[in-house]
């Protein structure tokens, strides 16, 4: 595996004697095995960032007369300018995500250039992706085609706008791993119904006891009266009825405010798109909410401003922040550490993660025979994807062919046809 190559970067260079006497520390930029002097002393790092950069956009720069060769241009520097065009992502989660993958191409493909970005020099770093682990915010699991596919989509995506800014001229070949199967991953009722149980029953255990030498709590863990998983089975139902992505689900509010995906409780719509956030390839219309969830949710907005009011009158804070799903009074960012220990208390397979919600939803739409245009308005998806991933669990169409195969054929059928094949042959013949 090739060496991981480093960006630009600087170096403080320290003092050194020489003939002439003790020669201070200064900064260096290091830059693909050369160095540049700035001329800085240790005390001017500021200065010192300020050249660095100025070096960094000067090599961004085309060449006098036209664009510049891939080999006169460096891989980071077309992804430094890609994350500095790029408009941010409206979700922390999905910017923390892009700025890792960015991460991990710079540490590859650094500083090499672009010129020597190839089908093979891509399936390198695919090779790579998967022995080493994730970060810690991954799960520390190994990264799959899947991983790699993505980072390198942003590669290509990269390469893509350097050129259309003129700053490269040339042709860059990029390669993907194929597309996985898409996961036919989801919840029959019952089991749906046994989260939901699981959610709904959880509830913290302390140890009662203490170990008078160490202060540390022993014994067997008693169940508290606080259930700490209630929140989820919020967030379950919100999935299985509407079928949205988890970000706008813990987006939802009953007020209309920015960054809010707004509930509409007196008609009755779901508008899954958060306020004042500007639309994306992820689809999220509005949906009108069915009548089951629209009780449920009713019910929970009374629960929590009365829960609140008596907190105020007790001299507390407010319980509440008006979101749909909250935990202590608060809105929550991801349900993710919750869903998995409800899942495990359900005793359901542990690839099932809040994603599967939306499967579920998708699945359970084909299986009762709505129509493929309905439920991709519905679900805030493509007809196309919903043909591709899930259109196979609606089996209306060969129900008559199941039906016919185990009937018996009619008795009075003629001779010709109780006949067997030669039979007929030889009758014709004759």
């Amino acid at each position: 595996m090739p060496r991981p190559a480093k960006a630009a970067r600087l170096w403080l260079r320290p003092a050194e004697r020489r003939a002439g006497g003790l020669a201070p520390a200064t900064w260096v930029i290091l830059d693909r095995g050369k160095q540049y002097r700035t001329g800085l002393g240790a005390h001017e790092g500021a200065e010192a960032e300020r050249r660095l950069e100025e070096h960094i956009a000067a090599k961004r720069r085309p060449a006098a007369g036209g664009e510049r060769h891939p080999s006169q241009v460096v891989v980071a520097d077309v992804l430094s300018v890609y994350m500095d065009d790029r408009p941010p992502f409206q979700d922390g989660a999905a910017q923390a995500r892009f700025a890792g993958r960015m991460d991990r191409l710079i540490a590859f493909f650094g500083d090499r250039p672009l010129s020597d970005v190839s089908s093979k020099l891509c399936q390198d770093y695919a090779a790579a992706r998967a022995k080493a682990k994730r970060g810690d915010d991954e799960g520390g699991r190994r990264g799959g085609p899947g991983g790699a596919r993505r980072d390198l989509e942003d590669l290509r995506a990269a390469v893509a706008h350097h050129a259309d800014r003129r700053l490269h001229v040339g042709h860059v070949e990029t390669w993907l791993p194929e597309k996985g199967e898409p996961r036919d991953l989801w919840l029959t009722r019952g089991q749906a119904a046994k989260l939901l149980w699981a959610c709904w029953r959880a509830r913290e255990t302390q140890r009662r006891e203490r170990d008078p030498k160490t202060g540390k709590a022993r014994g067997a863990a008693v169940p508290t009266g606080k259930h700490t998983l209630r929140h989820v089975a919020r967030f379950v139902l919100l999935g299985l009825y509407t079928g949205t992505r988890a970000a706008a689900l813990a987006a939802a509010s009953y007020q209309l405010a920015p960054g809010r995906a707004y509930v509409d409780l007196e008609t009755g719509v779901f508008f899954r798109q958060a306020h004042g956030r500007r639309k994306t390839n992820k689809r999220q219309p509005a949906a009108p909410i069915p009548p089951r969830l629209l009780a449920h949710m009713r019910r929970w907005k009374a629960a929590d401003e009365a829960a609140s009011r008596k907190a105020v009158a007790q001299g507390k804070p407010p319980t509440t922040s008006g979101y749909v799903v909250e935990y202590q009074g608060r809105p929550v960012a991801s349900v993710k550490t919750g869903f998995a220990r409800a899942v495990k208390l359900a005793e359901l397979p542990p690839a099932i993660t809040p994603h599967v919600l939306r499967h579920t939803a998708a699945t359970w739409l084909m299986q009762i025979g709505v129509s493929q245009f309905d439920a991709a308005g519905f679900l805030g998806m493509s007809p196309q994807t919903l043909d591709r991933v899930y259109a196979h669990q609606d089996q209306r169409h060969l129900r008559h062919v199941a039906d016919a195969i185990s009937r018996k054929p009619a008795r009075n059928v003629s001779a010709m046809k109780r006949g067997t094949g030669s039979e007929r042959i030889s009758n014709e013949a004759g």
